[in-house]
This record gives C-alpha cells, structure tokens and sequence, in this order.
C-alpha cells in the first residue's frame, strides 16, 4: 500500500458508526468527505514533523560528537544544517490545516484530489529520505570530513526537496496555481 492510500484509508478508518449512518443524510457526506480532507492533511503534516524532529535530533547528536570529538571543521556545516531543519519543521508544524481553497469545497474534483495525494506520497518519501540519510550520517568515522560533507549535502538537498514540495502542495491548496 503506498503512502497516500495508508493517508486516507487510516483517516476513513477513524469515522465512528455515528458518523457513517449520518453519511447518509443530505448534504452530510460532502461535509464529512471535507473533514476527512482536512483530517489527511492534518495526519500527512504531524508525520511529516515527527519524523524531522527524529531527524534533527539524530544530527544534534552526531553535532555532540563531533564537538567531543574536537572536530571542529564541520562543526559550522552541521549547525546551519539543524537551523534548516528548525525553518522545514517550523513551516510544516504552523502552516494552517486546510481550511481554504481546496478544503472547503465540498465536491473535490478527482484530478485535484488525485494531485494533492501525489504531493503527499512525494513529501513522506522525501522526509523518509531525510530521515534515512541523517542516520546513516552517525555511522560516518567523523575523522573523513570528506564522507561528512557528502552526506551533509544530501541531507540538505533532500530538505530542500522536501521544502519546495511542501510549498507547491500549499500553493495548490491555497488556489495558488
């Protein structure tokens, strides 16, 4: 099961028996189908912060060792690295939960709907990169500045990914594009 279909199927999951038989009333079901949009994005955004926040503080940690370690050289690198991770986690954690554009029209047209969980699948597989790529960083001898610096770099490309993804789904839903 991919990303976005785990996304919706865990938000469509969590409606109760009260919810389903008022499913049926008029006018109910499109509300609910917006809440459920709503409850997606809100799922989608707190993963996407949980696991930044474990990535951060998977660097933070390699950051303490290089300091023990006297590895001064990248020591500035690592920093402005964990000052990016706070400006991604910020900007995830306070954007608003769907509450315009795209979430409050009651009918989504399929291929909106179809993109917004494109967008979904490409930022959890990006925050995965994210995570994966900062772990493997604590398993580099922090004497190979070179190996530190490559692995450095794919995280923040990774970010920037993550970051510039982030924006054009926000875009979309806003109505920007």
């Amino acid at each position: 099961m991919s990303g976005r279909d785990d996304v919706l199927s865990r938000a469509k999951e969590e409606r109760r028996l009260f919810e389903r038989i008022l499913s049926v009333l008029p006018g109910f079901k499109g509300y609910k189908e917006k809440e459920l949009r709503r409850e997606s994005d809100r799922l989608v955004r707190d993963h996407l912060y949980r696991r930044l926040r474990e990535g951060e503080n998977l660097l933070k940690e390699f950051f303490q060792r290089l300091s023990d370690r006297r590895a001064y050289g990248v020591l500035e690198e690592v920093d402005r690295l964990v000052m990016i991770f706070d400006r991604v986690k910020a900007r995830i954690d306070h954007a608003s939960y769907g509450y315009s554009g795209f979430f409050d029209v009651l009918k989504v047209d399929e291929k909106d709907l179809e993109e917004m969980l494109s967008f979904d699948e490409r930022l959890i597989k990006a925050v995965e990169e994210v995570f994966e790529e900062t772990k493997a960083l604590r398993e580099v001898d922090v004497e190979k500045v070179g190996d530190i610096r490559r692995h450095l770099e794919a995280i923040r490309s990774s970010l920037k990914e993550l970051e510039e993804t982030f924006n054009q789904r926000k875009e979309k839903i806003l109505g920007v594009k």
